[in-house]
């Protein structure tokens, strides 16, 4: 039985990543925060907590219950801290991560607190991806990664999808293709393989084991950015490639916007030591660290609530999108019938819409829809060439109001 990964993860380090040393003061932080607590630091430039404005933090929650954050703890959340994220709260999550999908080898694996899975998105991809290499990525996908690598002049290799995501034939025929033909092997896989943005695709476990089988062939990382995990409609809790990953090939983006808040702007990366070691790195010389304030209030809830509590409160915010998601899937089907195609999503936020007998949605809905009081998203921003045209429409049932996605003209 393995003990470690054996991947030399050299091959997937960009010569900046190599060349990139860690800040001394940043080490002196992480020491003294693991020093004995008898050991006086003269080393750290931080300020005296004495000088914050703030005496207590008060925080109450939905259910009644609150917690407050006073004295040393206060201080501690206002206060700079290791780059990899506040102590208490890394701990919570390495536990919740080995619970929620029991990562084989775990052991040689380990997090880092991001501001946001795009945080994580942008900070991996900068440590892996060079000028000149290749991604791949399933067709549609999430134009969050577009704007991180167009600056790098990396080829993107889209991947046709399916009704159950990214087809594995057509991604083994690619890979070799491109191997027969003497290109440069893409290093990384982008996926968003649950509520899948934009199409609502959750990929099948059968299919999560054909692609993962396909990035082992063929060398390559995953790197799974997964929001809406927790927020499928399925019956089964999908399996993500993270419980898959025997190899240590998955770099796995976690998100708290999506279940906990936005504005909390907090996210994990779940990947083997190494790779977590050079993306630290990258983090240290843009902000530091990720919020200590919302990283205490966040390891403060994950506290309160436990394993159990988190899970009881994802299942309840599940409940909550499903529904909102069956009203506008009752509404596409009443008004949309004739004149479009679509699938309901199985996860996720948002409904992919292909209009018929129209080339291009971006006028009718960057002008004319605003024009009558309609803001959706155009399809072209999702599409690997986003300037050409579109006939795709991305609706988002999340937040809009039954009102507001006119509910009177359902018969519910």
């Amino acid at each position: 039985m393995k003990e470690k990964f054996e991947i030399d993860y050299s091959s997937f380090r960009t010569e900046v990543s190599k060349r990139r040393r860690s800040a001394t003061t940043r080490e002196l932080t992480k020491m003294a925060y693991s020093a004995p607590k008898n050991v006086v630091s003269l080393a750290e430039g931080m300020p005296n907590e004495e000088t914050f404005p703030f005496s207590e933090i008060s925080i109450k929650l939905n259910d009644g219950s609150s917690f407050t954050l006073d004295d040393r703890e206060l201080g501690a959340a206002l206060q700079y801290i290791p780059t990899q994220g506040y102590p208490p709260l890394l701990q919570t999550l390495r536990e919740f991560q080995r619970r929620a999908h029991a990562p084989p080898l775990w052991e040689s694996r380990d997090i880092i607190i991001v501001s946001g899975s795009q945080d994580g998105l942008s900070k991996t991809l900068e440590a892996i991806l060079e000028p000149g290499d290749s991604l791949l990525v399933h067709d549609p996908f999430y134009p969050g990664v577009e704007i991180v690598v167009s600056p790098y002049k990396i080829e993107l290799i889209p991947i046709p999808q399916d009704e159950h995501g990214l087809i594995p034939d057509i991604l083994r025929e690619t890979l070799r293709n491109r191997k027969l033909s003497g290109k440069k092997m893409p290093k990384i896989m982008y996926i968003n393989a649950t509520g899948m943005n934009p199409t609502g695709v959750v990929i099948p476990l059968e299919r999560r084991k054909e692609i993962y089988s396909i990035a082992c062939e063929y060398n390559f990382l995953i790197l799974d950015d997964d929001p809406y995990h927790f927020l499928h409609f399925e019956e089964v809790e999908p399996k993500s490639f993270l419980s898959l990953d025997t190899e240590g090939r998955v770099i796995r983006l976690d998100s708290f916007s999506k279940v906990v808040s936005s504005g909390i702007r907090l996210g994990f990366i779940t990947a083997a030591a190494p790779l977590i070691a050079s993306i630290e790195l990258h983090l240290q010389s843009s902000h530091l660290h990720a919020p200590t304030l919302s990283q205490a209030i966040l390891y403060r809830l994950m506290k309160l609530w436990g394993y159990d509590g988190m899970i009881n409160h994802f299942k309840w915010i599940r409940h909550f999108y499903k529904k909102r998601r069956d009203i506008i899937a009752r509404f596409a089907e009443k008004h949309l019938n004739g004149l479009a195609d679509f699938t309901i999503p199985s996860g996720g936020f948002f409904l992919w819409i292909k209009v018929r007998d129209i080339k291009d949605t971006w006028r009718m809905l960057m002008q004319r829809g605003i024009t009558e009081g309609v803001l959706m998203a155009p399809g072209a921003p999702f599409m690997k060439d986003s300037t050409k045209p579109c006939n795709a429409v991305r609706a988002s049932f999340s937040k809009a109001s039954y009102e507001e996605m006119n509910l009177e003209y359902l018969d519910v």
